[in-house]
């Protein structure tokens, strides 16, 4: 029975933008990647499946194929060895969803990508019901490093369980947006201030808040996102930003690390999430279909002024029935960014309820709040 290899290049999620770095400016770094992998899995055919919004980013990979094939790297009987491996990239249809392991096999498959319950998963039944493994570009371009250098000496990067380095995509309200690789043995703090990363917020504002992870991690206020909950610096470890879980705590995720100043509305953002949500769900799971449709609908209300505040409550509800009773991630995906924010920032739902014109104004700022981050502005 064959086996296969795929790359997740599906990089859809809100904030995160580290494979199309990876895809764009080292191809071969990851076809390398590619071909370790597949050796090791024994693998002769390996799938690329690219979002499908990368519409330039496909020509690059075909070209850096086409070099690799050329100086015996990729086709029959690669340097001698007897293996033989074709790599073919296929452009997505444009669906969030098929970010999802078993979404992306059935879309590969000429299928709609709709996921599938798992057990059986990929390892043992995948593509074409063959086993096949799938991971990530950020994943498979790391294996070249950890070859190079060796597993061990590869570990001895990072800090506790954090080990190697880790890509971060940083964008939103920081003076130098980009991807970053990191070791995870810096602070949060360090990484959004020091002139080595993200060089701080523009205009001397105040940080409010931040999605460390991509947009399906909870949003954390400033001063739980640069002291845990047992007061010490939090840094960018797997770790320390889940500390206290979700209470408390976000996650790594995908790496998509998304500043909010001062002026941003927290209203504003979970409803573009929501937003999102709702238009990427494959509808297959009730809960997902109908309840990111519900919270769409209350956060618009709320953020156009025609909100109550038994909504918040009704939001709070919605999400709680959404978490943990969908096939696929999705459903978490879409209910987390809404709990934090309520958990988190509930005053200022309350404040858009309470001044339904004023909440409609585009650019207004912490300022019309009571100040809900003592800590964060002692701290910066």
């Amino acid at each position: 029975m064959p086996r296969y290899l795929v790359c997740n290049a599906d990089e859809t999620e809100p904030g995160t933008f580290k494979d199309r770095y990876l895809m764009e400016f080292l191809p071969h770094l990851l076809i390398e990647g590619l071909l370790i992998a597949s050796y090791a899995l024994g693998s002769h055919s390996t799938y690329i499946y690219i979002r499908g919004e990368y519409a330039w980013i496909p020509d690059i990979l075909e070209e850096a194929i086409a070099e690799a094939k050329q100086n015996g790297w990729l086709g029959k009987n690669i340097q001698g060895t007897g293996f033989d491996l074709e790599i073919y990239v296929q452009r997505g249809g444009g669906a969030y969803i098929c970010g999802e392991e078993t979404a992306l096999i059935e879309s590969l498959e000429g299928k709609r990508g709709n996921p599938r319950i798992k057990p059986p998963f990929p390892a043992v039944k995948g593509l074409w019901q063959c086993p096949t493994v799938v991971n990530n570009v950020e994943t498979l371009a790391a294996v070249v490093p950890i070859i190079n250098i060796g597993g061990e000496e590869y570990a001895k990067i990072g800090i506790g369980k954090s080990t190697g380095t880790k890509l971060i995509s940083a964008c939103g309200n920081i003076k130098k947006p980009g991807v970053y690789e990191i070791d995870m043995t810096i602070s949060v703090e360090e990484f959004i201030y020091s002139d080595e990363y993200c060089g701080g917020i523009p205009k001397g504002r105040r940080l409010k808040a931040c999605i460390p992870g991509g947009s399906s991690v909870p949003i954390l206020p400033a001063n739980l996102l640069l002291k845990t909950a047992k007061g010490e610096a939090r840094m960018m470890t797997y770790e320390s930003l889940n500390d206290g879980g979700f209470a408390t705590g976000s996650m790594m995720g995908s790496g998509g690390f998304v500043v909010l100043d001062e002026d941003q509305c927290v209203v504003r953002n979970t409803y573009t999430l929501a937003r999102f949500y709702h238009h990427e769900s494959c509808g297959q799971c009730s809960p997902c279909r109908e309840g990111t449709g519900w919270m769409k609908r209350v956060l618009h209300n709320i953020e156009y002024g025609k909100g109550k505040m038994s909504d918040i409550d009704l939001l709070w509800d919605i999400q709680r029935k959404i978490e943990g009773n969908t096939i696929c991630p999705l459903g978490d995906a879409a209910a987390w960014p809404v709990a934090a924010a309520i958990r988190h920032f509930r005053d200022e739902f309350e404040w858009h309820v309470k001044n339904p014109n004023a909440a409609q104004q585009r650019n207004f700022g912490i300022a019309h709040y009571a100040d809900p981050l003592p800590v964060a502005a002692a701290a910066v």
